[in-house]
């Protein structure tokens, strides 16, 4: 049995917040470039927020990332300090 008895703050919500960028710039980019295409048809003096959406939201969704992970670490590290954290069974895989 092995058990996680603290998590390194900034290094897990570095590691995160990467994470969260990766992921809504793969989720953002269909529905920036779908947005910037139809409102540059029916609105054009709104033509350009796909394109500032597409830099901005995925950067924004790190950083909100990072401030969320790190307090949910600081949260489980006052906790586990309690109990003695989350176990976790392994085992070595076979071939």
């Amino acid at each position: 049995m092995i058990r996680v008895k603290k998590f390194g703050v900034l290094q897990t919500a570095k590691v995160v917040a990467i994470i969260y960028v990766l992921v809504s710039l793969i989720i953002i980019l269909p529905f920036a470039l779908l947005g910037s295409m139809l409102t540059g048809e029916f609105f054009p003096e709104f033509a350009d927020f796909g394109a500032a959406a597409l830099l901005v939201i995925p950067i924004l969704y790190g950083i909100i990332g990072f401030i969320f992970t790190a307090i949910g670490c600081v949260v489980y590290n006052l906790i586990a300090s309690f109990t003695g954290g989350i176990e976790i069974e392994m085992e070595t895989a076979t071939k």
